[in-house]
């Protein structure tokens, strides 16, 4: 009764707030001073009445407080923080109705989501406090949050069955937020009954009907129990005294306990750890109901386990961080004073001084090789580095400017190459044919003997994909001896990676010209700029113009860098550019390049170069023994013809890498011993590398008929044949029409050719206008206006030709160039169209195995197109035999190997008439009187020409061919 007397007091006197973190409350409580609540009157409110009586009997009815985050265990003190100022306030009128002294606390069955989601420290924070300190303590600062420790439920249900009865010692109100905390003595186990009300509006505890639980009994010393339970309590104390040398919390917490509490009785220490412990909620619920002695000490034993593990762990972890940061700075520390004893020993100057010294030494031995400019700017860059703390970002700028200034090579230069026999070799060794190529190097080797000093140019390869043209950049490095850098420019859009970033910006650096002499250490290297045809241009600057400088003979020998912003001489360099097309490079900077043309491979040169270089370099990289596998010729000739068309080897490299994958599957398969040689057979090619993508046999292998013409086109792959197809259809009230003489035709508005055009409405002509001309086969601007000039000059032919012939005149004519899906676009189709329209309106069919191409204009001259050598050498592919050509084309067909033209006759035209005798003789077709063209040159060159030696001779011989 004087301990209920004490409770009492204490519930009624003026509490202070004391933070969480201290666990320590004053006896203030027990002073004498009432609260202001305690004072005021007593007001009537609903709330349910319960009994207060500590001795009412084994039942009892309180107001459950739902705990979240741990049980609470009895005859220790805890401390309960309250986040709800709705719970703190009815808390506060049980105080003043009397009722306020005892409560049930019980863990809910489920942690909040809020509380479960925030982290383990905070969850599993002990709850335990000591009792007064006698004395005066000095408060604390208020903690700036509260744990949520309690709070509201729905129901009873939402608790767990047993609990703990706690005596209120004292309440608090947080000075600062909502909330606050109450100080609660754990006196002795209980069960939850019943309920008998849920929380409603002014009451946020539900009231329940609890049942003590008998305390459990400690066994007699005569049992083996009492044997166990003397074990784990010597256990669990020495488990204690490992925690006490290891966790500081703990090491706080016990020593403070240990001061006020008997730790003799295992039970009650039992309970102390479970609510020092910061295990698991589950584990700690279960110490709470255990019914046996040797049960919940085993229980809190294993929770003691885990957190004397668990502290080990963090404190190896601690001690390897600290030993970490102590051994950096002990190094630290050691080198700062090993530098201050070289600094005053003499041994070793300072690292700004060092740098310098360095500097100064690169630039001696440059020597005076360095340009005067180049030479003022290193001195005053050095003077100006002397003045800056090494600390500074303009430290930084300066030491790396001059590292670029003494990296540059200035004036050294490799000894070029003035063999040219071995030159020779290593042409022929690197690559097959490229004639024009190997004797521009030869030539220049030939110039720098003669000059006796070494000279830069400028030549850029212009040729489809997969011909040869960036390796031949490496053989041509190889041949005159010099570096080799290459750099792709395809898709290049920032000037600064040509000319450099100025200083001003962060991380400039120079560009890659700079960088390629940097890298080769050499004046003079050979520098390959890949893919210039694909220059891009937007708001970062046009490269394109950059590069003028660059290329151009009579200005890079005073090269200015951004970066550097010294002149630099590149006149020595030797740039090689690579393009697929010259359209897409600009006029100016093509004027500064020398263009050597690769048009591709026939057969006979794409079979040398797969038997002499693609064959065994693919066998090597393989890892087949040579010996054990056969590609025997006749496949060779069908993978080339087939399935590599295109006029570069790329595609044939890949089939034959295809192939060779396939053997040497085969041969992991067996086993070394038992595997044998391998033929690639034209039985087994179509299982290696499947279906040929390409037909042998031609599109018309009779002959094409009447409206249907051969021409010959030029792609950025290479040359390609193509068909013009013409069909018309003259409606049924017009075909009397076609018997009658026709009224003079007029050149002017007679033709229009749409090529989304479809005929009128009521398939009648207008009066005035031609008949409607359809063209399909996706062309482009310049070969639709070519379709009409075609049409044109074709009605007049024909009206010229064969008078009663009306056909172009009254006919409804669909021109088609098949493989719609490829854009078409050019005038080299004009004869073809006009030819194809001719053959529509005579009913005659052209000749055989014939192929033309050219520009035709409305007065019949044929005129000069581009591509020759690729479109003969797909005449050639195609096994076509006779080519008519514009007379302006007959340089460029003679510049043609013989070896590449054996088997073509190439007739060169300048008038259309000279077009139409050579496609319709002895065809049937109405014969012209006589030409108004010049007298036709005919090029033959015999079959034989074709046989050509294993490597072929780079000196130029005579054609020959019968003119």
């Amino acid at each position: 009764h004087e301990r209920r007397s004490l409770a009492l007091g204490a519930l009624t006197g003026r509490s202070r707030w004391v933070p969480a973190s201290c666990r320590l409350f004053s006896s203030e409580s027990e002073g004498g001073k009432g609260s202001d609540e305690a004072e005021a009157a007593p007001a009537e409110d609903p709330i349910p009445k319960v009994s207060t009586d500590e001795d009412s009997g084994s039942r009892q009815a309180l107001f459950a407080l739902p705990l979240f985050r741990k049980p609470a265990f009895p005859g220790f003190y805890h401390v309960i923080q309250i986040g709800d100022a709705e719970i703190l306030e009815f808390l506060h009128s049980l105080r003043r109705n009397g009722q306020g002294e005892y409560l049930a606390g019980f863990l809910t069955k489920e942690m909040p989501q809020d509380l479960s989601e925030s982290s383990q420290s905070e969850a599993a924070e002990p709850l335990m406090a000591v009792p007064p300190m006698s004395g005066a303590q000095a408060p604390e600062k208020a903690s700036k949050s509260l744990r949520k420790d309690t709070g509201k439920v729905e129901s009873a249900e939402e608790l767990l069955p047993m609990g703990t009865k706690l005596q209120v010692i004292s309440m608090a109100v947080h000075p600062s937020m909502p909330g606050g905390q109450i100080v609660v003595m754990p006196t002795q186990r209980i069960m939850l009954a019943k309920a008998l009300s849920k929380p409603q509006p002014g009451s946020p505890l539900c009231a329940i009907d609890t049942e003590l639980v008998p305390p459990v009994e400690v066994p007699t010393e005569d049992s083996q129990e009492a044997n166990d339970v003397r074990a784990l309590h010597h256990e669990i104390i020495a488990t204690m005294k490992d925690l006490l040398k290891i966790n500081f919390v703990y090491k706080d917490q016990f020593e403070q306990v240990i001061k006020y509490y008997n730790l003799d009785d295992p039970l009650k220490l039992a309970d102390l750890v479970a609510g020092m412990s910061t295990a698991p909620r589950k584990d700690l619920q279960e110490v709470l109901t255990s019914k046996r002695a040797v049960d919940r000490l085993q229980k809190v034993l294993m929770i003691m386990k885990q957190d004397l593990e668990s502290a080990r762990l963090q404190t190896q972890f601690r001690s390897q961080i600290e030993d970490k940061f102590a051994k950096e700075n002990k190094k630290y520390i050691l080198m700062q004073q090993l530098r201050h004893i070289k600094r005053e020993l003499n041994l070793e100057r300072d690292d700004k001084q060092s740098i310098i010294a360095a500097f100064k030494e690169s630039i001696e031995k440059l020597g005076d090789a360095v340009p005067e400019e180049a030479n003022k700017a290193m001195q005053q860059e050095l003077s100006r580095l002397g003045n800056l703390e090494p600390q500074s970002a303009e430290f930084n700028v300066a030491r790396s400017y001059l590292e670029w200034l003494t990296a540059i090579p200035w004036g050294k230069t490799s000894e070029d190459s003035t063999d040219i026999a071995k030159a020779e070799a290593i042409l022929n060794e690197d690559h097959y044919s490229l004639e024009d190529v190997k004797e521009r190097i030869l030539e220049h080797i030939a110039v720098s003997m003669l000059k006796g000093s070494t000279q830069g140019k400028i030549m850029c390869l212009v040729g489809p994909p997969g011909v040869g043209k960036t390796s031949v950049g490496k053989s041509v490095a190889r041949a005159l001896d010099r570096k080799f850098f290459r750099f792709s420019v395809g898709g290049l859009h920032d000037v600064a990676e040509i000319r450099g970033h100025r200083r001003t910006y962060v991380g400039a650096m120079p560009g890659k010209v700079i960088q390629a002499m940097k890298i080769t250490e050499v004046c003079n290297p050979v520098i390959l700029i890949d893919e210039v045809d694909k220059l891009g241009r937007d708001f970062r600057g046009d490269p394109s113009s950059a590069l003028l400088e660059v290329l151009d003979p009579e200005q890079n020998a005073n090269f200015r860098d951004l970066y550097l912003d010294v002149p630099v001489d590149l006149s020595k360099a030797l740039f090689v550019c690579t393009a697929n097309v010259l359209d897409t490079i600009p006029g100016p900077l093509l004027d500064r390049m020398e263009v050597i043309r690769i048009a591709g491979y026939v057969y006979e040169e794409k079979l040398a170069i797969a038997n002499q270089y693609l064959i065994p370099q693919t066998i090597a990289t393989h890892g087949i023994k040579e010996d054990l596998v056969d590609l025997q010729p006749d496949a060779l000739a069908e993978l080339i013809r087939d399935y590599a068309r295109e006029a570069g080897v790329r595609e044939l490299r890949k089939l034959i890498e295809k192939i060779a994958r396939k053997v040497a599957l085969n041969f992991v398969r067996v086993e070394e011993d038992k595997r044998e040689r391998f033929a690639v057979t034209v039985e087994n090619l179509r299982k290696l590398v499947g279906q040929p993508p390409h037909s042998s046999e031609q599109l018309f292998p009779q002959g094409t008929p009447s409206g249907v013409v051969m021409g010959l086109a030029w792609t950025a792959m290479g040359g390609k044949t193509l068909f013009v197809e013409a069909r018309g259809h003259v409606p049924s009230n017009l075909v009397e029409s076609m018997a009658k003489p026709a009224a003079t035709l007029e050149a002017s508005g007679t033709s229009q050719s749409e090529e989304d055009g479809t005929a009128s409405e009521d398939g009648k002509r207008q009066q005035g206008s031609g008949p409607r001309m359809k063209v399909t086969g996706k062309l482009g601007k310049v070969m639709g206006e070519s379709s009409e000039i075609a049409l044109t000059y074709a009605r007049i032919f024909l009206r010229e030709l064969k008078h009663s012939n009306a056909f172009l005149d009254t006919a409804y004519v669909h021109m088609n160039i098949p493989e719609g899906a490829t854009p078409k676009d050019g005038p080299s189709a004009g004869v073809t169209m006009t030819s194809a329209l001719l053959s529509a309106a005579l009913d005659c069919p052209v000749k055989r195995d014939m192929a033309m191409t050219g520009e035709v204009t409305l007065t019949g001259k044929v005129l000069r197109v581009g591509g020759i050598k690729e479109k003969a050498l797909a005449a050639r592919r195609e096994n076509v035999g006779m080519l008519v050509l514009p007379m302006s084309n007959q340089a460029d067909y003679l510049e043609l190997k013989p070896h590449l033209r054996a088997g073509l006759t190439a007739h060169f035209v300048d008038h259309y008439d000279d077009v139409y005798r050579l496609a319709f003789e002895d065809t049937g077709a109405p014969t012209l009187p006589a030409s108004r063209g010049s007298e036709v040159v005919t090029i033959f060159t015999p079959a034989e020409e074709a046989q050509m030696p294993p490597v072929p001779p780079l000196a130029r011989t005579a054609p020959s061919a019968t003119l």
